[in-house]
């Protein structure tokens, strides 16, 4: 039977103990590149430990206690067993001194070698995938988000079919790649999956019709829409929340946000703008939570501004930068990165400058400086943080169309409105009318038409 403690179910070790004890491993391919063997996924172009010091991370998120955390050199990965004899020797003795429940490979493992490993090691092994799904199940608030991790889970399990599906029968988050009801239920019923998987899209449909609605609502209100993205644990909720003054949660974990979350926030001109929270991406992400996910960031995709916010004091902001950029064209949001509209080109908000030295700080402003498009901001601290709200000020205000107009000096209703909803850049006060150069969205410019022509002033 399996345990449950700090929201994860831990599994029994090798001599029946529960243990919530893990061993984390990130496989290093030497002499062959990830695409002529993904089995492995390592990407050697990048630091290993900081790729191990990343699933650390990840196994930390669903509160695993890390026992040992090695990266290994794979030479030839091997089909059943991904590691050499060798190394699963040495391992095994690592897993039995240690009392290890759980082996967390940092890449992807296929079906056989994750069954051949359980076996010489005496222990659950799960990989990336696996555990970024167990991470989402456990994390997911939302409706939305919790049928797209379930979507994304059993799309996962359905192609290994050596895992029992738990979902239904289990109290916490998460999908059970930890744990299970035993051996005895190692097969899945493919039927009983399938049946569910086509009920998830329906209701994923249901849900998305849901959401385009509301979206319509906000044009008709209407808030133009500030979307933060970035790699996971880059602080966009810290910043979100330095931002707005909300609290959603935010921690130094990866992942802590799944759920899209929207506040009011009022820029410096006083207008109003909505600002988005969305799930960070990670390299090596799954696809299909890529594809499962492609909803909730659908909210990027309707954005008037999109954020990205970046953690310049990370050792692999570059690599991390290109991992998002790679999820954001995959969206269709290539135009946002390679030009096209100045006025639709994505902000980099430069966070965590209060973790630099002096010279890496000055480097940092400097770059922002060149690029017009950046900010350098820490969300901790607050530091720059009114000049990105300025910055978003004026993306918005490029935007505008500048009309004059004529208003009845009796209309104070209508000279507010514009105030309020416009930039006045000239007004002349007549005995009659009151005449106003007034820069303004494209959809207040079509409000304040329709109020006129309704009589409504």
């Amino acid at each position: 039977m399996s345990a449950k403690g700090n929201g994860v179910a831990f599994v029994p070790g090798h001599d029946g103990a529960v243990t919530g004890r893990a061993l984390v491993l990130h496989p290093v391919l030497f002499g062959l590149t990830p695409r002529k063997h993904p089995a492995a996924g390592a990407v050697p172009s990048r630091d290993a430990e900081t790729r191990l010091a990343e699933a650390v991370g990840l196994a930390l998120a669903i509160h695993l206690k890390i026992a040992h955390a090695q990266s290994v050199r794979i030479v030839r990965p091997r089909p059943a067993t991904l590691f050499g004899t060798g190394t699963i020797e040495t391992f095994a003795r690592i897993v039995a001194a240690q009392e290890i429940g759980v082996v967390v490979v940092d890449g992807a493992v296929s079906p056989v070698q994750q069954r051949n490993l359980e076996k010489a090691w005496k222990a659950k092994v799960i990989d990336r995938t696996g555990l970024i799904l167990e991470i989402f199940g456990e994390r997911a608030r939302t409706h939305e988000g919790s049928l797209q991790v379930e979507l994304a889970a059993l799309s996962y399990q359905r192609s290994r079919l050596v895992r029992s599906w738990t979902h239904l029968e289990r109290q916490r988050g998460g999908f059970g790649f930890l744990g299970g009801p035993g051996e005895s239920q190692l097969e899945i019923d493919r039927r009983l999956i399938d049946e569910r998987i086509v009920k998830l899209k329906r209701e994923l449909e249901g849900v998305k019709r849901t959401r385009g609605l509301h979206r319509q609502a906000r044009k008709r209100v209407p808030y133009p829409v500030v979307a933060l993205v970035g790699y996971t644990n880059a602080g966009k909720s810290t910043l979100f929340n330095r931002l707005t003054q909300a609290e959603v949660l935010s921690a130094d974990m990866l992942f802590a946000t799944l759920d899209p979350t929207m506040r009011l926030l009022k820029l410096p001109s006083g207008r109003s703008v909505i600002l988005s929270d969305t799930v960070g991406f990670i390299s090596n992400l799954p696809t299909q939570l890529v594809a499962a996910f492609r909803a909730t960031l659908e909210e990027v995709l309707g954005a008037d501004i999109v954020v990205h916010v970046r953690d310049v004091a990370h050792p692999e902001s570059e690599e991390q930068r290109g991992d998002v950029l790679k999820v954001l064209r995959e969206l269709g949001l290539g135009e946002l990165i390679d030009g096209g509209d100045p006025r639709r080109q994505m902000i980099e908000a430069l966070n965590k400058i209060d973790l630099l030295d002096a010279q890496a700080r000055a480097a940092v402003k400097a770059q922002a400086k060149r690029t017009k498009n950046a900010a350098p901001v820490s969300a901790a601290t607050g530091e720059g943080s009114a000049a990105l709200l300025a910055m978003f000020d004026a993306r918005l205000a490029a935007g505008r169309e500048v009309t004059e107009f004529d208003i009845p000096v009796t209309d104070g209703a209508a000279i507010a409105w514009l105030y309020r909803h416009g930039e006045v850049m000239a007004r002349r006060d007549g005995t009659k009318k009151v005449h106003m150069k007034v820069g303004l969205d494209p959809a207040d410019l079509s409000r304040f038409r329709h109020r006129n022509a309704a009589g409504q002033g």
